[in-house]
This record gives structure tokens, sequence and C-alpha cells, in this order.
């Protein structure tokens, strides 16, 4: 995998998460406003699809679905894999390439 893939995974993934904030901190506005409300199932999804980093940071910085069950154990994990493969993939793409296969069938 070439040095500029790289950066350009890392980036959409950035820019993914950013976008995972934002949804967060609008869901918690309009909790506080009396609003409408994104879906717990959405903000779930959004976590488990590659926002785990951003959904944490929301959770902790926002201090919102802190009390919720699935939330306060999901996101911390969702972080860690998220991160987890992250790294496996900037330090030995190979490695995390054969996993995929592995994984996949494919």
């Amino acid at each position: 995998m070439e040095i500029e893939t790289i950066l350009a995974l890392a980036a959409i993934a950035i820019a993914y998460n950013l976008v995972v904030f934002g949804i967060y901190w609008r869901d918690k506005q309009a909790a506080r406003n009396g609003g409408w409300r994104t879906r717990e199932s959405t903000l779930l999804l959004l976590a488990f699809a590659g926002g785990g980093p951003g959904a944490l940071a929301a959770q902790r910085l926002l201090r919102h679905k802190t009390r919720k069950p699935p939330f306060h154990l999901a996101l911390p994990l969702f972080f860690v894999l998220q991160t987890g493969w992250l790294m496996v993939a900037i330090l030995a793409p190979e490695a995390a390439l054969a996993l995929l296969e592995k994984l996949t069938g494919v």
C-alpha cells in the first residue's frame, strides 16, 4: 500500500469522524431545545461504521449519551477496535490485507 493511499484513507476517516461528531453535537442541541432527535440506532450505526473516535469524542466533550447502556460500552469498544485496525493498517499493511482476505474469504 502506498503512502498516498494511506494518507487519503486517513483523511477520509478524519472527515467522516468530524461528520459523526457533528451529528452527535446536533442531537445534543436538539435534546436541549426539544427539537428533532437522531435515532439511537443511527448514532450507534454511525459509530460502528468507522465513526467510533468521533462518537466517543462527542460523548466525552459534549457529555452526550453518557448514561445510555449501549453507548457507554459500545463507543469505547468501537474506538479501540477502529484505532487498533488503523494502526495495523499503517504499521503493517501487508498483515492488515492478509487478515482482511481471511475474514472475507477473498
